[in-house]
């Protein structure tokens, strides 16, 4: 019996070295990548990416966590456009830094006071007059060792949402242009 509960001890040792070594092994940076064709050109996406106020109409967070309450800041569309939220799921806030009706919008996300990303949704015109769209988000854990789990599942767990707000963002785009006009 000795003999067995050493062996035990000795095998989730070794696990855990393991799984140390390979977590510092593993990079901390991370990048998620989603892309869509919407139906539409650029001066009917833009508005619904632009400005805060229509992401309600596209962005996917709400239907992962319903609990989500955002709060708008005092300007909702372009540059130093920002939000914050919190739910169940955690709580963070972003800042538009850039934002071109030609070419789309970059800003800044912190989630739980504590892990920054960069992002961006950009677009440029299809010779079809379509509008292709990319939502792009980049960051580090800085963490060594869990950090580079986390990095590592990243895509795994943000990707099918970026893939659903731009599938609805595609949908809103392509239903509602002259409406999507008017709130530019």
């Amino acid at each position: 019996m000795k003999t067995l509960l050493k062996s035990l001890l000795v095998f989730v040792a070794v696990l855990v070295v393991l799984f140390v070594i390979v977590g510092l092994m593993l990079p901390t940076a991370y990048e998620v990548r989603r892309d869509v064709v919407i139906q539409a050109p650029i001066g009917v996406v833009h508005p619904f990416v632009n400005d805060l106020e229509m992401w309600s109409t596209w962005e996917p967070w709400r239907e992962e966590d319903p609990t989500i309450q955002i709060t708008l800041g005092s300007t909702t569309k372009g540059v130093g456009a920002s939000q914050s939220w919190a739910g169940d799921s955690g709580s963070g806030e972003l800042t538009f830094t850039k934002s071109d009706p030609d070419s789309g919008i970059a800003y800044d996300m912190i989630f739980d006071d504590l892990y920054e990303s960069k992002a961006e949704v950009t677009y440029h015109a299809e010779s079809d007059g379509s509008t292709h769209v990319e939502w792009v988000m980049t960051g580090d854990t800085g963490t060594p060792v869990i950090g580079g789990y986390f990095a590592l599942m990243m895509d795994s767990m943000v990707g099918p949402m970026f893939e659903n707000g731009l599938k609805k963002l595609k949908t809103a785009a392509e239903r509602d242009p002259v409406d999507a006009i008017k709130k530019s």
